[in-house]
């Protein structure tokens, strides 16, 4: 049949190609064959206005189902949770490291030598310091500081964390105990005291020599033994001694560091007096130059009792004045056979470097201090100064004892009349 030409007006349209252009192989690529889709032929209104089916899924792939592809999938879920369990874990952990700690009043926690990680773990745990051991020890572990753990006596506050823990354990801030030995004292007194100290340990091995240790005030750990603080006294009395030796004025008349120590230790008990000391070890450094006697009061006493000292409140009698012993200057020249005490630094530092002076002399002027003198009547007038002060202490004491035994006197006598009052009732 001829086809008829349009009208003017009529849509002519154009001549469309059977496959669409996206459709279409690109040259030299095939065409893949695409499943055919059968198309419902409606049988009614109704049924053209219902949607199609949708097409069956695609079938799966023959490579996801690889037994390799399995495990490897398997592997890789356990790794991630793995990954996961640890993160958590360490951000726990971290937190409970660094919170703070289950303490609720200062406590003392005594490490000893030698204890590993474990057993520090455990006592921190039972006194209540630390709120996990399996964390602190892992945190140990971690920051490598097992071998850094160290000894000692640590006092911990309310709330310490474990992280503070740890770094007071690495860097030892343990607890410092203190004991003090005044100028002065003698070798056996020295180790009197340290005997006497509850947290030291441990006996001593021999008595000192006098005049070998260094007074001072000592810090120590617990667990520190009496024998180590020793050592350490002697030790620093050595090093004092060659230091200040070192750098003594010239023409001493003492030519020994022993003597040197000998005289130190006189000035030492003559005088507590720091502005003193140079003065009286002047007095001395005058009196051997001239070939004088010392005429030192406390070589009697040491000359008598030795390193164990007098009584407490000790008086010198005349008759220890008149005593011959190798220590009493009082009798010979020159320095007694060794050390009387144990000097200080101080009274080291004013024999090796005296006051220039030409005084001889000095007696107490019941000030704490002393008066001094360049001759003898200057000397006997302070003398009979101080005779005055004392017998003016004397007489007062006296009539303060006489007024006291006077008033428990009355204080009887009205006790008893009250109960010969009482007994008439």
């Amino acid at each position: 049949m001829a086809r008829q030409r349009n009208r003017p007006g009529d849509y002519d349209p154009p001549d469309m190609p059977a496959v669409s252009p996206l459709d279409m192989p690109v040259e030299g690529e095939e065409l893949l064959e695409q499943p055919q889709r059968r198309r419902i032929a409606p049988k009614s209104p109704r049924q053209v206005l219902q949607p199609e089916a949708a097409p069956p899924p695609p079938p799966r792939s023959q490579k996801a189902r690889h037994p390799l592809v399995v495990v490897l999938n398997f592997f890789v879920m356990v790794a991630v949770l793995i990954v996961l369990s640890a993160a958590g874990a360490f951000y726990f952990g971290s937190r409970q490291f660094d919170g703070q700690g289950p303490l609720t009043e200062t406590t003392s926690v005594l490490i000893q030598p030698g204890a590993g990680l474990d057993t520090i773990s455990n006592l921190l745990s039972r006194q209540n310091v630390i709120e996990s051991e399996f964390i602190f020890s892992a945190a140990v572990r971690v920051f490598g500081s097992e071998s850094d753990l160290k000894a000692g006596e640590y006092l911990f506050q309310p709330g310490v964390s474990m992280r503070e823990v740890l770094d007071d354990l690495v860097s030892g801030r343990s607890v410092l105990h203190a004991i003090t030995f005044p100028e002065g004292l003698t070798s056996q007194q020295i180790v009197d005291r340290l005997l006497l100290d509850p947290i030291l340990t441990g006996e001593i091995a021999e008595l000192p020599p006098e005049g070998s240790l260094m007074p001072d005030t000592y810090k120590f750990t617990r667990g520190a033994t009496r024998q180590q603080m020793i050592d350490q006294m002697m030790r620093m009395q050595e090093r004092a001694v060659a230091d200040i030796w070192a750098r003594r004025v010239p023409g001493l008349p003492v030519e020994t560091p022993e003597e040197f120590v000998t005289l130190a230790s006189i000035v030492e008990k003559e005088t507590g007096r720091a502005d003193e000391r140079p003065r009286v070890a002047g007095v001395f450094i005058n009196r051997l130059n001239q070939g004088m006697r010392l005429d030192s009061d406390p070589t009697i006493i040491y000359g008598i009792y030795g390193s164990a000292g007098p009584p407490s409140g000790h008086v010198i009698l005349r008759s220890e004045i008149d005593k011959k012993t190798e220590y009493n200057t009082y009798h010979f020249t020159g320095l007694p056979p060794g050390p009387i005490a144990n000097p200080g630094r101080a009274a080291l530092e004013a024999v090796a470097n005296p006051s220039r002076t030409d005084e001889l002399f000095f007696v107490a002027d019941g000030t704490g201090g002393h008066a001094f003198a360049s001759t003898l009547d200057e000397h006997n007038r302070n003398v009979a100064r101080w005779r005055q002060i004392e017998a003016e202490r004397r007489a007062a004491a006296e009539a303060a004892e006489a007024e006291a035994a006077e008033a428990a006197e009355a204080g009887a006598a009205e006790e008893g009349t009250g109960g010969a009052e009482e007994a008439a009732e």
